[in-house]
């Protein structure tokens, strides 16, 4: 049984939207703030899409 999500799919789905459309790029770490996330939640497979152009 695989372990529960700490994070829900809309919050990392919005995290991406976000990434994506800012310009320049926002710090990961003040992008996490205002998510109200951990930093290195936002570098983990889970959150796949940031650094990515599509």
């Amino acid at each position: 049984m695989p372990a529960p999500r700490k994070y829900p799919l809309e919050l990392r789905e919005r995290a991406v939207r976000m990434y994506r459309a800012a310009e320049p790029k926002p710090v990961i770490r003040r992008m996490a703030e205002e998510l109200g996330v951990h930093h290195e939640a936002l570098m983990t497979p889970a959150w796949a899409g940031f650094g990515s152009s599509s």
